[in-house]
């Protein structure tokens, strides 16, 4: 392996003598004791830590891997056949720049799956990043065993490095989007390797008026749609960047679902100027490129409305973050149908009744891959996108 290539990069967990090993060293069941083990210390450590009570994102990912959520989902999710699964080999993982924890919950899903793991992790300054390779290194001193498993590391956006490390890659797992996609598909993977790619996807929630008035805490559907959004500055695939109102008493619910909102933003958001320059030019160009569009009259730029007329693809070209909103009043379900079958469309955070979407769901739609309450669109999950990563990260020796 090349020496010279492997001393460019920074090693947060591991090195290259780890990295240089990685293809000769044995595959796991999925969810080996040792591994939950592993990540169930990793939990504790994060738990513990002072600085975690500052990042939900953080807390968030130290439950999903508590050993009593592990074994929930190895119940649920696990192999219940006769044959042999075990972790293709070197799993090599792109985390995206814009979600400090992804890579995290991208390493954990490649050792419940059984393989050793290089991961390039965002060179951002996010301090979630620093906290969780302080819990990982420390529970790799109390879990020797595993250190041959993991490697976290940063680096330029590098040709030769990537093509390094998808040499020896039995499987690449691309988040970040379409262009990293891009670069990363240059470099070659061998025959027999596989390729699971992230996009660029957008998300949007659904929101029953007749279902948001009948809930007695207002203030707790605010702070899950603060969740959803703000924690990210709508930069997460996962975060709803349209609100589609359904049921009879639209107006109704939208005047208190976004008073409560806009006040929780105030009291809790960072709001930088720029933002309001940005939303302010998105909206504007909206209007001035789509019929129909509406901008509503706000006192401030916390949360930028734009009501469109009819939901179309072109919209897409006009999102903004940081509390931009795209609205649309929906009488019949069905008027999505068109809509959502861009592929493109990942995520449905609903208030209300999830049954009332599945005429939709299975009249054939081409996008869409998760249904969750309002809330829980960053709940990472081992079906994500579509794929199913307890099987695209295992292979199955038939017996």
């Amino acid at each position: 392996m090349n020496g010279v290539v492997l001393d460019r990069i920074n090693y947060l967990v591991g090195s290259s003598d780890i990295i240089e090993k990685m293809a000769d060293i044995p595959s796991k069941e999925p969810f080996a004791d040792d591994v939950m083990y592993f990540l169930s210390e990793v939990s504790k450590a994060l738990l513990r830590d002072v600085r975690s009570k500052q990042y939900p994102d953080i807390v968030t990912f130290a439950f999903w891997i508590r050993i009593a959520s592990l074994k929930k989902m190895q119940d649920r999710q696990g192999f219940k056949d006769d044959n042999v699964h075990l972790g293709r080999g070197v799993a090599f993982h792109i985390a995206p720049s814009n979600v400090p924890v992804n890579f995290a919950y991208s390493l954990a899903s490649g050792l419940l799956t059984g393989n050793a793991n290089i991961v390039r992790v965002s060179s951002k300054g996010f301090l979630q990043v620093r906290i969780i390779v302080d819990a990982i290194n420390g529970a790799l001193e109390r879990n020797e065993a595993m250190k041959p498993y993991i490697a976290l590391l940063q680096y330029e956006r590098e040709r030769e490095i990537n093509d390094l490390f998808s040499s020896i890659a039995d499987v690449r797992i691309i988040w970040g989007g379409d262009g990293t996609i891009a670069e990363l598909r240059k470099s070659t993977l061998p025959p027999r390797s596989t390729e699971i790619a992230f996009a660029d996807r957008y998300s949007l929630a659904v929101i029953d008026a007749d279902s948001y008035l009948a809930i007695e805490d207002k203030e707790d559907a605010a702070q899950k749609f603060y969740n959803d959004t703000y924690l990210s500055d709508q930069n997460a695939c996962t975060s709803p960047r349209i609100v589609i109102w359904t049921g009879k008493r639209k107006e109704e619910a939208k005047g208190l679902f976004w008073n409560k909102l806009h006040k929780m933003v105030r009291k809790k958001y960072t709001f930088h100027e720029i933002m309001a320059v940005n939303k302010l030019t998105s909206g504007y160009l909206a209007a001035a490129n789509v019929d129909g569009v509406k901008i509503f009259p706000h006192e401030d730029n916390l949360i930028v409305r734009v009501n469109v007329e009819r939901l179309t693809s072109r919209l897409m070209d006009y999102m903004d973050n940081g509390g931009y909103f795209i609205e649309y009043d929906c009488n019949n379900i069905m008027e999505l149908r068109s809509f959502l079958s861009d592929k493109k469309c990942q995520t449905i955070a609903i208030i209300g009744e999830k049954k009332k979407l599945m005429p939709l769901i299975k009249s054939g739609i081409r996008g869409v891959d998760r249904i969750v309450e309002i809330g829980k669109t960053m709940d990472f999950n081992l079906i994500w996108d579509g794929y199913d990563l307890l099987y695209s990260l295992t292979r199955t020796i038939c017996v």
